[in-house]
């Protein structure tokens, strides 16, 4: 029986290694395409946790079939199962492994911060007024490398302003294989900046102005969405994002420039002004959404 047992443990310990492994492997492709050089890490880390969970509910569930199984009471037994309170090896056996299951965890997230420090994408936050320049306490080093954007997101709304070119717009266009340093701030309340292309979101404060830097490496057309609660149209706060090739990008600015300033059409405001279908109000408080913004079209 002992023989049979320590057979089957290992078959079973087998099988959870290959089958954590394998959905390891699968949630990869769970994820958006990638299009951003901090989306690796973020990957690789997903997919560490999932392998991880795996392995904890495939041998939680293998030790209740196992019970189930071979340790079923008898139809007339009415006795109490043997008391285990006390026991120092279940104690320490439920204490640590759950501590080391957590250790790895936060010191294999700490390698991928740590790697998303190196890549440059971790945010630096400016204490300044909204209307004080985006790039007033910069390093003048940082300056020369990379395309620099603002971008101002308020109820419920973005838009994207290119100071080099004099360019606002709705849509946000990035070179591809470049390093962006986007400069965000938010006209009202906290909004999200969030592509899941990018794999990469960052809160955007009141009377803040936080650098966000990332590098897009696959070029097509993604969604820019608010991760935060912003209030009723929040839904509605979308924006589509380019990433061009250098040829692509730099016609595109281009021919906005030329453009002339006119203000944006807004999902939002449409919507709130759309009359009620229902006869009955609830009177509740709605905040209007804000004036949209003025983009070159």
């Amino acid at each position: 029986m002992r023989t049979f047992n320590t057979l089957l443990l290992a078959i079973w310990v087998g099988v959870i290694i290959l089958a954590s492994h394998a959905m390891g492997q699968q949630a990869y492709s769970w994820l958006p395409i990638a299009a951003a050089a901090e989306a690796e890490p973020v990957g690789h880390l997903f997919s560490f946790l999932v392998t991880l969970g795996t392995i904890v509910f495939l041998g939680v569930m293998g030790v209740l079939v196992y019970s189930i199984l071979f340790y079923r009471v008898g139809n007339n037994d009415k006795s109490d199962a043997p008391a285990i309170r006390g026991n120092w090896k279940l104690e320490i056996t439920w204490t640590v492994i759950p501590i080391l299951l957590v250790t790895w965890i936060a010191s294999y997230s700490y390698t991928i911060y740590q790697r998303m420090n190196t890549l440059g994408s971790l945010p630096l936050a400016h204490l300044h007024v909204l209307e004080a320049p985006a790039y007033a306490e910069t390093d003048n080093s940082k300056m020369q490398s990379g395309e620099h954007i603002e971008v101002i997101a308020k109820q419920w709304s973005w838009s994207f302003r290119y100071p080099n070119r004099n360019v606002t717009s709705t849509e946000l266009h990035l070179p591809v294989n470049q390093p962006v340093h986007l400069m965000l701030q938010s006209e009202d309340v906290l909004h999200g900046f969030y592509v899941p292309n990018f794999r990469i979101k960052q809160d955007i404060i009141p009377n803040q102005t936080i650098e966000f830097k990332f590098t897009p490496n696959r070029i097509g057309q993604y969604q820019l969405h608010d991760s935060q609660f912003s209030g009723t149209y929040f839904a509605l706060m979308e924006a589509s994002v380019y990433v061009d090739s250098p040829e692509q990008y730099s016609e595109w600015l281009a021919q906005a420039a030329t453009r002339s300033p006119a203000p944006a059409a807004n999902p939002a405001t449409s919507e709130h002004t759309q009359p009620s279908a229902i006869p009955l109000r609830s009177h509740w408080h709605t905040v209007p959404p804000a004036q949209p913004p003025v983009v070159n079209k």
